[in-house]
């Protein structure tokens, strides 16, 4: 059993980590909601690659004002492929 401690201005209760761990709650934004008999706590949902895209050109933009799309756009360029000397198998 657990009591509600004194931290600053609110109250907490401390979650033993095996608790934790099998709740999954270790190092996510946590989310409380109120139901009938007291109160829940639920891992944030995040969609998976959420801002990916604007991440990677956030992280490889250089000094200039492309955003990292100069990058993009090379990476995706195949033109420079000598794709006749390729094999094809139908």
């Amino acid at each position: 059993m657990a009591k509600l401690a004194q931290i600053g201005n609110s109250k907490g209760v401390r979650i033993p980590k095996p608790l934790i761990e099998q709740a999954k709650l270790e190092n996510v934004e946590i989310e409380f909601e109120i139901v009938k008999d007291g109160l829940l706590l639920k891992p944030v949902k995040t969609t998976l690659r959420q801002g990916w895209e604007q991440s990677i050109l956030d992280a490889y933009a250089d000094s200039s004002s492309d955003k990292g799309e100069g990058l993009l756009s090379e990476f995706l360029d195949d033109s420079d492929l000598d794709v006749d000397v390729w094999e094809w198998e139908l």
